[in-house]
């Protein structure tokens, strides 16, 4: 564990939500603080300071097992992850471990999950269409470059199919790289597609 000397201990824990008792210090919002659960180590993420000691943090795993009275230790940094050309076609778990199975990733550089927005120079102001490759979307309901967009539909008639061909024809037609985050449930898709891929 990276420690920066602030100690506490957990006070009460309410699903993921943890609160954590410190001396006369506190560490920083955003900062990640490290402790063992069961054996595993787990990271923990200040969301707010409560009152003079005690801060509020978001397990970024299972609470399972964590008993008030346990050692945290502050990392002194927010949470940070593997980024670079390295990283093309790993998968990672919230906190930037590999859990692909494909040992571990070396020589990559490490950067914190919050990163300031680009400035307003920086965007473009010019209004465009991203060309899909998929020519009923790109007539009936054409997606904006650079912006979002929700994809709604019950199960099995073809959402994942729809991203497959998206991730497809936009690294083939832009050069583009895509990145795929699974929430919940989602990791089982994450986890199809990325073998998918691989065939």
């Amino acid at each position: 564990m990276n420690k920066t000397g602030l100690a506490g201990k957990v006070r009460q824990v309410i699903g993921a939500v943890v609160d954590v008792q410190f001396g006369e210090h506190l560490p920083a919002i955003l900062n990640a603080l490290e402790t063992s659960n069961v054996g595993n180590r787990l990271v923990l993420e200040v969301a707010q300071h409560l009152g003079e000691n005690t801060v509020r943090c978001i397990a970024m795993d299972s609470t399972e097992g964590l008993v008030r009275g346990q050692d945290v230790y502050d990392t002194g940094a927010p949470i940070t992850v593997p980024v670079g050309p390295g990283m093309l076609g790993r998968i990672i778990n919230v906190i930037g471990e590999p859990v692909d199975e494909a040992g571990p990733v070396d020589g990559i550089e490490m950067r914190s999950i919050h990163q300031p927005a680009p400035t307003y120079v920086e965007q473009s102001t010019e209004a465009q269409i991203l060309v899909t490759g998929i020519k009923v979307l790109d007539l009936l309901a054409p997606y904006a470059r650079g912006g979002k967009i929700g994809l709604f539909g019950g199960a099995g008639v073809g959402k994942t199919v729809l991203i497959q061909e998206l991730i497809n024809n936009v690294a083939k037609a832009h050069g583009g790289f895509s990145v795929f985050a699974g929430v919940g449930e989602r990791t089982r898709e994450g986890n199809d597609l990325y073998h998918e891929f691989i065939e």
